[in-house]
């Protein structure tokens, strides 16, 4: 593993250099903050060394490189899932290879259910914490020391300061928000009603099918870790929606400019 991680790293520092700090995955919630991108330089997975290629509809699959609100910054446009087909390691290949090329801020984004009563459709979510219900981690199997350390600290998934900033810039903008805990899990299907019962009360607020993996790798390497979530739909206990996949990029194409005024103001600030 250390060998493609370095290899990829290696082939993407040659198109892209150093400079950038910054690595945005661009899931359904954020995919056009693309458009915000001064575009130095697009790649589309299927020309990365190593890289899997992204098979789900909304995620175009390229990774850009240029300059976000005076920053330069690398961005996933689609990511990998595990309801795909592919493993954790291989979801979360492109975090290590991020780490190896000295990147040190994770943004993350996602489009998910909210359980929380509070929540509506097409409101913007500020992740605390996560409840980790995929079959499994992305850590097991041999632990390289060059990557992190064997049993990670977790107590901060999500880091305060970042989340700080966020909720100020929120607020200077005057853009309504939520904080929650974002449940993950496998997928591909959507909750049933008593799914949706289940992770409320294990202390969920919204449930989608990404984002914890990679997260506990960028903390597994150190790396600072932040994610947003749309609420594209509602599993309140009581009033389960039916949703299909076309209304879930419906929402979230709505509650985007949220997201990424947030995301470019965020940028400036780390």
């Amino acid at each position: 593993m250390l060998q493609k991680i370095n290899e990829t790293a290696d082939f993407l520092m040659q198109q892209f250099g150093r400079e950038a700090k910054i690595a945005i995955v661009l899931g359904t919630g954020l995919n056009d903050l693309g458009a915000d991108i001064e575009i130095e330089k697009a790649i589309d997975y299927k020309d990365i060394v190593n890289f899997p290629v992204s098979t789900v509809k909304g995620h175009e699959g390229k990774l850009l490189y240029g300059t976000l609100s005076g920053v330069k910054v690398i961005a996933m446009q689609g990511r990998f899932h595990y309801y795909e087909g592919y493993n954790m390691k291989e979801i979360t290949f492109p975090v290590r290879v991020f780490k190896a090329m000295g990147i040190e801020t994770l943004i993350l984004s996602n489009a998910s259910g909210g359980m929380n009563p509070l929540y509506k459709v097409g409101e913007m979510v500020i992740i605390t914490d996560h409840i980790n219900l995929f079959p499994e981690n992305p850590l097991r199997g041999k632990n390289y020391d060059e990557l992190g350390d064997r049993f990670p600290d977790m107590s901060e998934a999500y880091t305060r300061v970042l989340i700080e900033k966020a909720e100020n810039i929120a607020k200077h903008y005057q853009i309504p928000y939520q904080k929650g805990v974002y449940v993950g899990t496998a997928g591909p299907t959507f909750e049933t009603p008593s799914e949706y019962k289940m992770f409320r009360l294990l202390g969920g607020d919204c449930v989608g099918m990404s984002t914890v993996p990679e997260a506990i790798v960028a903390r597994h390497a150190g790396m600072q870790c932040i994610a947003f979530s749309v609420i594209t739909d509602l599993g309140i206990i009581g009033v389960v929606e039916k949703v299909s996949h076309e209304e879930v990029l419906n929402a979230a194409k709505i509650a985007e400019p949220k997201i990424r005024q947030v995301v470019k103001e965020l940028v400036k600030e780390i």
